[in-house]
Protein backbone atom coordinates (compact mmCIF):
# COMPACT_ATOMS: atom_id res chain seq x y z
CA UNK A 1 0.00 0.00 0.00
CA UNK A 2 1.47 3.52 -0.73
CA UNK A 3 1.72 6.18 1.84
CA UNK A 4 -0.57 8.40 -1.01
CA UNK A 5 -3.37 5.86 -0.08
CA UNK A 6 -2.24 6.29 3.83
CA UNK A 7 -2.95 9.67 3.74
CA UNK A 8 -6.09 9.71 1.52
CA UNK A 9 -7.60 6.83 4.10
CA UNK A 10 -7.03 9.01 7.00
CA UNK A 11 -9.00 12.32 5.30
CA UNK A 12 -11.55 10.20 4.53
CA UNK A 13 -11.89 8.40 8.27
CA UNK A 14 -11.56 12.10 9.67
CA UNK A 15 -14.52 13.41 7.22
CA UNK A 16 -17.25 11.19 8.82
CA UNK A 17 -15.76 12.70 12.38
CA UNK A 18 -18.81 15.51 13.72
CA UNK A 19 -15.76 17.18 15.57
CA UNK A 20 -13.15 17.90 12.53
CA UNK A 21 -14.34 21.18 10.81
CA UNK A 22 -12.70 21.99 7.40
CA UNK A 23 -9.53 21.83 6.22
CA UNK A 24 -7.32 23.41 8.63
CA UNK A 25 -8.39 21.64 11.40
CA UNK A 26 -8.10 18.07 9.57
CA UNK A 27 -4.59 18.99 8.70
CA UNK A 28 -3.74 20.21 12.55
CA UNK A 29 -5.67 17.33 13.87
CA UNK A 30 -3.40 14.42 11.26
CA UNK A 31 -0.02 16.60 11.67
CA UNK A 32 -0.24 16.39 15.38
CA UNK A 33 -0.49 12.55 15.77
CA UNK A 34 2.05 12.20 12.96
CA UNK A 35 4.74 14.18 15.27
CA UNK A 36 3.73 11.70 18.04
CA UNK A 37 4.52 8.49 15.23
CA UNK A 38 7.58 10.52 13.92
CA UNK A 39 9.07 11.32 17.85
CA UNK A 40 8.09 7.66 18.98
CA UNK A 41 10.50 6.68 15.71
CA UNK A 42 13.24 8.98 16.23
CA UNK A 43 13.39 7.60 19.90
CA UNK A 44 14.33 4.53 19.00
CA UNK A 45 17.01 5.43 17.00
CA UNK A 46 18.14 8.00 19.20
CA UNK A 47 18.19 4.98 22.04
CA UNK A 48 20.74 3.98 19.81
CA UNK A 49 22.72 7.14 18.74
CA UNK A 50 22.47 8.96 21.66
CA UNK A 51 24.38 7.65 25.31
CA UNK A 52 21.77 7.07 28.12
CA UNK A 53 19.25 8.99 26.22
CA UNK A 54 15.94 9.37 28.16
CA UNK A 55 12.65 10.46 26.83
CA UNK A 56 10.57 13.04 28.01
CA UNK A 57 7.02 11.41 27.87
CA UNK A 58 5.61 9.57 30.86
CA UNK A 59 5.81 5.47 29.89
CA UNK A 60 1.72 5.00 29.81
CA UNK A 61 2.18 8.64 26.97
CA UNK A 62 4.09 7.29 24.41
CA UNK A 63 2.82 6.26 21.50
CA UNK A 64 3.96 2.53 21.22
CA UNK A 65 2.25 2.31 24.67
CA UNK A 66 -1.63 3.51 23.57
CA UNK A 67 -1.20 3.55 19.65
CA UNK A 68 0.68 0.93 18.32
CA UNK A 69 -1.55 -2.28 18.98
CA UNK A 70 -4.69 -1.69 16.74
CA UNK A 71 -6.39 -3.94 19.21
CA UNK A 72 -5.94 -1.53 21.66
CA UNK A 73 -7.64 1.86 23.45
CA UNK A 74 -10.95 2.36 21.48
CA UNK A 75 -14.01 4.14 21.55
CA UNK A 76 -14.70 6.67 24.78
CA UNK A 77 -12.12 4.86 26.77
CA UNK A 78 -9.31 6.39 23.58
CA UNK A 79 -11.05 9.46 23.90
CA UNK A 80 -11.30 10.16 27.50
CA UNK A 81 -7.42 8.96 27.30
CA UNK A 82 -6.61 11.78 24.97
CA UNK A 83 -8.46 14.48 26.31
CA UNK A 84 -8.34 13.67 29.85
CA UNK A 85 -4.42 12.05 30.14
CA UNK A 86 -2.21 12.95 27.28
CA UNK A 87 -3.15 16.32 26.51
CA UNK A 88 -3.41 17.98 29.77
CA UNK A 89 0.53 16.39 30.59
CA UNK A 90 1.88 16.94 27.28
CA UNK A 91 0.95 20.72 27.30
CA UNK A 92 2.27 20.99 30.46
CA UNK A 93 5.74 19.19 30.52
CA UNK A 94 9.00 20.13 32.15
CA UNK A 95 11.21 21.58 29.91
CA UNK A 96 14.02 21.84 31.72
CA UNK A 97 14.32 17.96 31.29
CA UNK A 98 15.41 17.57 27.87
CA UNK A 99 15.64 19.51 24.55
CA UNK A 100 13.13 17.34 23.50
CA UNK A 101 10.68 18.25 25.98
CA UNK A 102 11.37 22.00 25.69
CA UNK A 103 10.14 21.16 21.36
CA UNK A 104 6.96 18.55 22.77
CA UNK A 105 5.14 21.14 24.88
CA UNK A 106 5.66 24.04 22.23
CA UNK A 107 4.04 21.75 19.73
CA UNK A 108 1.07 20.67 21.90
CA UNK A 109 0.69 24.09 23.67
CA UNK A 110 -1.77 25.52 21.21
CA UNK A 111 -2.72 22.52 19.57
CA UNK A 112 -6.19 20.43 20.33
CA UNK A 113 -7.90 17.50 19.31
CA UNK A 114 -10.82 17.98 17.15
CA UNK A 115 -11.57 14.46 16.78
CA UNK A 116 -14.99 13.13 19.05
CA UNK A 117 -15.41 9.61 18.05
CA UNK A 118 -13.16 7.38 19.42
CA UNK A 119 -13.92 4.80 17.02
CA UNK A 120 -12.75 6.11 14.09
CA UNK A 121 -9.96 7.73 15.94
CA UNK A 122 -8.80 4.69 16.16
CA UNK A 123 -8.94 3.76 12.76
CA UNK A 124 -7.03 6.90 12.08
CA UNK A 125 -3.77 5.74 14.19
CA UNK A 126 -4.24 1.91 12.36
CA UNK A 127 -3.37 4.05 9.40
CA UNK A 128 -0.90 6.23 10.30
CA UNK A 129 1.02 3.03 11.69
CA UNK A 130 1.32 1.33 8.70
CA UNK A 131 4.25 4.74 7.75
CA UNK A 132 7.78 3.46 8.68
CA UNK A 133 9.48 7.05 9.14
CA UNK A 134 12.85 5.51 10.06
CA UNK A 135 12.40 3.61 6.39
CA UNK A 136 14.52 6.43 4.08
CA UNK A 137 12.69 5.44 1.26
CA UNK A 138 8.74 6.20 3.14
CA UNK A 139 10.31 8.83 4.49
CA UNK A 140 11.35 10.73 1.47
CA UNK A 141 7.95 9.61 -0.23
CA UNK A 142 6.23 11.15 2.63
CA UNK A 143 8.54 14.42 2.48
CA UNK A 144 7.14 14.98 -1.27
CA UNK A 145 3.16 13.98 0.31
CA UNK A 146 3.97 16.79 3.23
CA UNK A 147 4.70 19.24 0.75
CA UNK A 148 1.20 19.21 -1.07
CA UNK A 149 -0.17 18.48 2.58
CA UNK A 150 1.60 22.35 3.07
CA UNK A 151 0.47 23.70 0.07
CA UNK A 152 -3.49 22.47 0.60
CA UNK A 153 -3.54 25.20 3.48
CA UNK A 154 -5.04 27.50 2.32
CA UNK A 155 -7.13 28.67 4.25
CA UNK A 156 -4.50 31.16 5.56
CA UNK A 157 -4.48 33.02 2.39
CA UNK A 158 -6.81 35.91 3.85
CA UNK A 159 -4.08 37.06 6.50
CA UNK A 160 -1.31 37.85 4.81
CA UNK A 161 0.46 34.29 4.50
CA UNK A 162 1.29 32.51 1.87
CA UNK A 163 3.00 28.80 0.54
CA UNK A 164 5.96 29.97 -1.30
CA UNK A 165 5.99 27.99 -4.51
CA UNK A 166 9.47 25.71 -4.11
CA UNK A 167 10.85 26.48 -7.02
CA UNK A 168 11.03 29.81 -5.65
CA UNK A 169 12.72 28.75 -2.55
CA UNK A 170 15.23 26.69 -3.65
CA UNK A 171 16.32 29.47 -6.48
CA UNK A 172 16.52 31.73 -3.70
CA UNK A 173 18.77 29.37 -1.43
CA UNK A 174 20.47 28.76 -4.55
CA UNK A 175 21.67 32.10 -4.97
CA UNK A 176 22.45 32.78 -1.70
CA UNK A 177 24.16 29.47 -1.26
CA UNK A 178 24.74 28.78 2.59
CA UNK A 179 27.79 27.38 4.18
CA UNK A 180 28.12 25.22 6.54
CA UNK A 181 28.89 27.23 10.03
CA UNK A 182 27.06 30.06 9.10
CA UNK A 183 23.61 30.58 11.08
CA UNK A 184 20.81 30.82 9.00
CA UNK A 185 17.31 32.49 10.12
CA UNK A 186 13.85 32.45 8.74
CA UNK A 187 12.33 35.20 10.94
CA UNK A 188 8.38 34.11 9.90
CA UNK A 189 9.22 30.70 8.51
CA UNK A 190 5.84 29.27 8.29
CA UNK A 191 5.71 25.67 7.81
CA UNK A 192 9.48 25.85 6.72
CA UNK A 193 10.25 26.13 3.22
CA UNK A 194 13.23 27.71 3.36
CA UNK A 195 14.49 25.79 6.46
CA UNK A 196 14.25 22.60 4.91
CA UNK A 197 15.59 24.07 1.15
CA UNK A 198 18.67 25.18 3.62
CA UNK A 199 19.13 21.79 5.13
CA UNK A 200 18.71 20.10 1.92
CA UNK A 201 21.57 22.38 0.09
CA UNK A 202 24.20 22.49 3.61
CA UNK A 203 23.72 18.87 4.21
CA UNK A 204 26.08 17.66 1.51
CA UNK A 205 28.75 19.85 3.30
CA UNK A 206 28.41 17.40 6.02
CA UNK A 207 30.88 14.73 6.28
CA UNK A 208 31.98 14.11 10.04
CA UNK A 209 29.79 13.77 13.11
CA UNK A 210 31.33 17.43 14.42
CA UNK A 211 30.05 18.65 11.29
CA UNK A 212 26.77 17.71 12.01
CA UNK A 213 26.44 18.71 15.27
CA UNK A 214 27.35 22.29 13.92
CA UNK A 215 24.85 22.05 10.86
CA UNK A 216 21.81 20.89 13.52
CA UNK A 217 22.40 24.37 14.99
CA UNK A 218 23.02 26.53 12.95
CA UNK A 219 19.77 26.76 11.25
CA UNK A 220 16.64 28.47 12.77
CA UNK A 221 13.19 29.69 12.05
CA UNK A 222 10.27 31.59 14.23
CA UNK A 223 6.51 31.17 13.69
CA UNK A 224 4.30 33.16 15.94
CA UNK A 225 0.68 31.20 14.81
CA UNK A 226 0.54 27.36 16.32
CA UNK A 227 -0.25 25.35 13.36
CA UNK A 228 2.44 25.97 10.69
CA UNK A 229 4.83 25.79 13.79
CA UNK A 230 3.46 22.60 14.47
CA UNK A 231 3.94 21.94 10.37
CA UNK A 232 7.11 23.25 10.59
CA UNK A 233 8.77 21.59 13.48
CA UNK A 234 7.14 18.09 12.05
CA UNK A 235 8.84 18.84 8.51
CA UNK A 236 12.47 19.81 10.32
CA UNK A 237 12.20 16.45 11.69
CA UNK A 238 11.42 14.91 8.79
CA UNK A 239 14.09 16.09 7.26
CA UNK A 240 16.73 14.26 10.17
CA UNK A 241 16.43 17.45 12.50
CA UNK A 242 16.81 16.00 15.77
CA UNK A 243 16.27 19.03 18.23
CA UNK A 244 14.49 21.71 15.48
CA UNK A 245 15.27 25.22 16.42
CA UNK A 246 12.15 26.53 15.90
CA UNK A 247 10.78 29.04 17.86
CA UNK A 248 7.12 30.22 18.74
CA UNK A 249 7.18 33.48 18.67
CA UNK A 250 6.61 37.13 17.16
CA UNK A 251 10.05 38.81 16.87
CA UNK A 252 8.33 41.98 15.94
CA UNK A 253 6.69 42.48 19.16
CA UNK A 254 10.38 42.78 20.59
CA UNK A 255 11.73 46.30 21.12
CA UNK A 256 14.03 47.20 18.02
CA UNK A 257 17.10 48.49 20.63
CA UNK A 258 17.03 45.04 22.21
CA UNK A 259 18.65 42.90 19.41
CA UNK A 260 21.85 42.82 20.32
CA UNK A 261 25.62 41.28 18.69
CA UNK A 262 24.82 37.76 19.72
CA UNK A 263 21.46 37.71 18.05
CA UNK A 264 23.41 38.51 14.42
CA UNK A 265 22.74 35.56 11.55
CA UNK A 266 25.05 35.23 8.62
CA UNK A 267 21.75 34.64 6.29
CA UNK A 268 18.20 35.43 6.00
CA UNK A 269 15.71 33.69 3.87
CA UNK A 270 12.26 34.75 4.27
CA UNK A 271 8.49 35.44 2.84
CA UNK A 272 7.24 37.88 5.77
CA UNK A 273 3.54 37.65 6.02
CA UNK A 274 2.53 40.93 3.61
CA UNK A 275 -0.92 42.91 3.44
CA UNK A 276 -1.34 41.68 7.23
CA UNK A 277 -1.31 43.95 9.93
CA UNK A 278 0.37 43.47 13.14
CA UNK A 279 -1.95 44.12 16.60
CA UNK A 280 -1.88 47.57 17.72
CA UNK A 281 1.59 49.00 19.49
CA UNK A 282 3.75 46.59 17.65
CA UNK A 283 4.87 49.02 15.78
CA UNK A 284 5.85 51.06 18.58
CA UNK A 285 9.08 48.64 19.29
CA UNK A 286 11.08 49.91 16.24
CA UNK A 287 12.35 53.34 16.13
CA UNK A 288 9.71 56.10 15.08
CA UNK A 289 11.06 56.87 11.49
CA UNK A 290 10.09 53.33 10.63
CA UNK A 291 7.12 53.15 12.64
CA UNK A 292 4.21 51.22 10.54
CA UNK A 293 1.24 48.88 10.53
CA UNK A 294 2.52 46.54 7.27
CA UNK A 295 4.25 43.44 8.70
CA UNK A 296 6.67 43.12 5.47
CA UNK A 297 8.05 46.35 6.01
CA UNK A 298 8.60 46.17 10.05
CA UNK A 299 10.64 42.67 8.91
CA UNK A 300 12.65 44.49 6.50
CA UNK A 301 13.96 46.61 8.95
CA UNK A 302 14.12 43.87 11.25
CA UNK A 303 16.28 41.90 9.17
CA UNK A 304 18.55 44.39 8.22
CA UNK A 305 19.09 45.15 12.19
CA UNK A 306 20.01 40.96 12.24
CA UNK A 307 22.30 40.54 9.64
CA UNK A 308 26.03 40.62 10.82
CA UNK A 309 28.57 42.91 8.22
CA UNK A 310 28.55 40.85 5.38
CA UNK A 311 25.62 38.73 6.45
CA UNK A 312 23.11 37.88 2.68
CA UNK A 313 19.55 37.65 2.57
CA UNK A 314 16.83 37.05 -0.07
CA UNK A 315 13.39 38.02 0.99
CA UNK A 316 9.93 38.08 -0.85
CA UNK A 317 8.36 41.67 -1.19
CA UNK A 318 5.30 42.91 -2.96
CA UNK A 319 5.10 45.72 -5.19
CA UNK A 320 3.94 47.73 -3.05
CA UNK A 321 7.30 47.90 -0.78
CA UNK A 322 9.11 48.72 -3.98
CA UNK A 323 6.61 51.87 -4.66
CA UNK A 324 5.15 53.13 -1.58
CA UNK A 325 6.03 56.01 0.23
CA UNK A 326 6.43 57.55 3.43
CA UNK A 327 7.52 55.54 5.72
CA UNK A 328 8.36 53.11 2.96
CA UNK A 329 10.79 55.36 1.68
CA UNK A 330 12.79 55.87 4.91
CA UNK A 331 13.39 51.91 4.93
CA UNK A 332 14.10 51.56 1.52
CA UNK A 333 16.80 54.61 2.27
CA UNK A 334 18.16 52.84 5.41
CA UNK A 335 18.05 49.66 2.98
CA UNK A 336 20.23 51.19 0.50
CA UNK A 337 22.78 53.16 2.89
CA UNK A 338 23.39 49.84 5.40
CA UNK A 339 23.38 47.20 2.77
CA UNK A 340 24.20 46.52 -0.99
CA UNK A 341 21.01 45.85 -2.65
CA UNK A 342 22.74 44.15 -5.89
CA UNK A 343 19.86 42.66 -7.18
CA UNK A 344 15.90 42.43 -7.68
CA UNK A 345 14.48 39.68 -9.38
CA UNK A 346 10.83 40.79 -10.45
CA UNK A 347 7.84 38.12 -10.18
CA UNK A 348 5.78 37.89 -12.85
CA UNK A 349 1.90 37.65 -12.03
CA UNK A 350 0.18 34.77 -10.28
CA UNK A 351 3.49 33.35 -8.68
CA UNK A 352 1.47 32.85 -5.67
CA UNK A 353 -1.89 31.82 -6.80
CA UNK A 354 -4.56 31.02 -5.51
CA UNK A 355 -3.51 32.41 -2.66
CA UNK A 356 -2.90 35.96 -4.03
CA UNK A 357 -2.73 38.08 -7.20
CA UNK A 358 -0.58 40.53 -5.71
CA UNK A 359 3.00 40.80 -7.98
CA UNK A 360 6.37 40.12 -5.78
CA UNK A 361 9.82 40.73 -6.09
CA UNK A 362 12.95 38.79 -4.80
CA UNK A 363 15.69 41.40 -3.38
CA UNK A 364 18.89 40.09 -2.61
CA UNK A 365 21.78 42.27 -0.48
CA UNK A 366 24.65 42.01 1.19
CA UNK A 367 25.21 44.30 4.60
CA UNK A 368 27.86 45.63 5.47
CA UNK A 369 28.82 48.82 2.63
CA UNK A 370 26.09 51.04 0.79
CA UNK A 371 24.18 50.21 -2.97
CA UNK A 372 25.94 51.57 -5.51
CA UNK A 373 23.67 50.30 -8.44
CA UNK A 374 20.62 47.74 -8.55
CA UNK A 375 20.73 45.22 -10.99
CA UNK A 376 16.90 43.78 -12.21
CA UNK A 377 16.05 40.79 -14.27
CA UNK A 378 12.36 39.89 -15.40
CA UNK A 379 11.49 36.82 -14.84
CA UNK A 380 9.30 35.80 -17.98
CA UNK A 381 6.91 33.29 -18.27
CA UNK A 382 7.68 30.30 -20.32
CA UNK A 383 6.74 29.76 -24.02
CA UNK A 384 2.77 29.62 -24.03
CA UNK A 385 2.46 30.00 -20.75
CA UNK A 386 0.07 33.36 -19.51
CA UNK A 387 -0.43 32.93 -15.76
CA UNK A 388 0.79 29.97 -13.03
CA UNK A 389 -1.68 28.20 -11.31
CA UNK A 390 -2.29 25.55 -8.86
CA UNK A 391 -1.82 22.67 -11.33
CA UNK A 392 1.05 24.62 -13.08
CA UNK A 393 3.17 26.07 -10.64
CA UNK A 394 6.26 28.16 -11.26
CA UNK A 395 9.03 25.57 -12.05
CA UNK A 396 12.52 25.58 -11.18
CA UNK A 397 14.18 24.91 -14.59
CA UNK A 398 12.44 28.27 -15.19
CA UNK A 399 15.45 29.68 -13.11
CA UNK A 400 17.72 28.57 -15.12
CA UNK A 401 17.81 31.66 -16.72
CA UNK A 402 18.66 33.93 -13.80
CA UNK A 403 21.26 31.24 -13.22
CA UNK A 404 23.33 31.87 -16.27
CA UNK A 405 22.83 35.51 -15.89
CA UNK A 406 23.85 35.72 -12.69
CA UNK A 407 27.40 35.93 -12.66
CA UNK A 408 27.40 37.33 -16.96
CA UNK A 409 25.44 39.90 -16.35
CA UNK A 410 26.73 42.45 -19.38
CA UNK A 411 26.04 39.49 -21.83
CA UNK A 412 23.83 40.79 -24.59
CA UNK A 413 22.08 37.45 -24.06
CA UNK A 414 20.09 38.26 -21.46
CA UNK A 415 19.32 42.35 -22.23
CA UNK A 416 15.94 41.96 -22.90
CA UNK A 417 15.48 40.34 -19.71
CA UNK A 418 17.96 42.45 -17.22
CA UNK A 419 18.79 46.33 -16.49
CA UNK A 420 21.14 48.19 -14.57
CA UNK A 421 20.16 50.94 -12.05
CA UNK A 422 22.80 53.85 -10.55
CA UNK A 423 21.70 54.15 -7.18
CA UNK A 424 21.46 58.29 -7.35
CA UNK A 425 19.13 57.26 -10.24
CA UNK A 426 16.78 55.37 -7.58
CA UNK A 427 17.36 58.24 -4.65
CA UNK A 428 16.47 61.06 -7.13
CA UNK A 429 13.34 59.08 -7.83
CA UNK A 430 12.46 58.78 -3.98
CA UNK A 431 13.98 55.82 -3.60
CA UNK A 432 11.28 54.44 -5.70
CA UNK A 433 12.62 51.20 -6.81
CA UNK A 434 9.58 50.15 -8.92
CA UNK A 435 11.68 50.21 -12.37
CA UNK A 436 10.22 49.04 -15.22
CA UNK A 437 11.73 47.20 -17.92
CA UNK A 438 13.31 49.26 -20.55
CA UNK A 439 13.85 47.28 -23.29
CA UNK A 440 10.31 45.62 -22.86
CA UNK A 441 7.90 48.87 -23.32
CA UNK A 442 8.32 49.18 -27.04
CA UNK A 443 7.27 45.40 -27.13
CA UNK A 444 4.18 46.01 -24.76
CA UNK A 445 2.54 48.45 -26.99
CA UNK A 446 0.33 48.24 -30.15
CA UNK A 447 1.12 49.66 -33.40
CA UNK A 448 -0.64 53.63 -33.14
CA UNK A 449 -3.09 52.38 -35.77
CA UNK A 450 -4.86 49.98 -33.25
CA UNK A 451 -4.28 52.39 -30.27
CA UNK A 452 -6.48 54.81 -32.17
CA UNK A 453 -8.82 51.92 -32.65
CA UNK A 454 -8.96 51.27 -28.83
CA UNK A 455 -9.24 54.92 -28.14
CA UNK A 456 -11.83 55.49 -30.98
CA UNK A 457 -13.77 52.57 -29.39
CA UNK A 458 -13.31 53.54 -25.60
CA UNK A 459 -14.78 57.42 -26.91
CA UNK A 460 -17.88 56.05 -28.03
CA UNK A 461 -18.67 53.78 -25.16
CA UNK A 462 -18.00 56.83 -22.77
CA UNK A 463 -20.69 59.27 -25.11
CA UNK A 464 -23.33 56.42 -24.96
CA UNK A 465 -23.11 56.35 -21.34
CA UNK A 466 -23.18 59.54 -21.15
CA UNK A 467 -26.64 59.79 -23.24
CA UNK A 468 -27.81 57.16 -21.11
CA UNK A 469 -27.09 59.23 -17.67
CA UNK A 470 -28.43 62.21 -18.88
CA UNK A 471 -31.50 60.30 -20.28
CA UNK A 472 -32.29 59.15 -16.73
CA UNK A 473 -31.91 62.51 -15.41
CA UNK A 474 -34.29 64.02 -17.76
CA UNK A 475 -36.98 61.90 -16.98
CA UNK A 476 -36.69 62.23 -13.52
CA UNK A 477 -36.53 65.58 -13.36
CA UNK A 478 -39.69 66.10 -15.54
Amino acid sequence: MSITTNIKGIRDIMRKDTGVDGDAQRISQMVWMLFMKIFADKEEEWEITIDSYESPIPEKLKWQNWASDEEGLTGDQLMEFINNELFPTLKELDITVSPQAKIIRAVFEDTYNYMKNGTLFRQVINEINKIDFNNTKERHLFNDIYETILKELQSAGSSGEYYTPRAVTQFMVDMVNPQLGEKILDPACGTGGFLTCSIEHVREQVNTPEDREVFQASITGIEKKPLPHLLCTTNLMLHGFDVPAVRRDNLLSKPYSDWGANDKVDVVLSNPPFGGVEEDGTETNFPQKFRTKETADLFLVLIIRLLKDGGRCAVVLPDGTLFGEGVKTRIKEELMERCRLHTIVRLPNGVFNPYTGIKTNVLFFEKGTPTKDVWYFEHPYPAGVKSYNKGKPINIKEFDLEKAWWNNREDEQFAKHAWKVDAQEIKDRGYNLDIKNPHQESDDLASPEELLKQYNATSAKVSAIQGEIIKVLNEALS
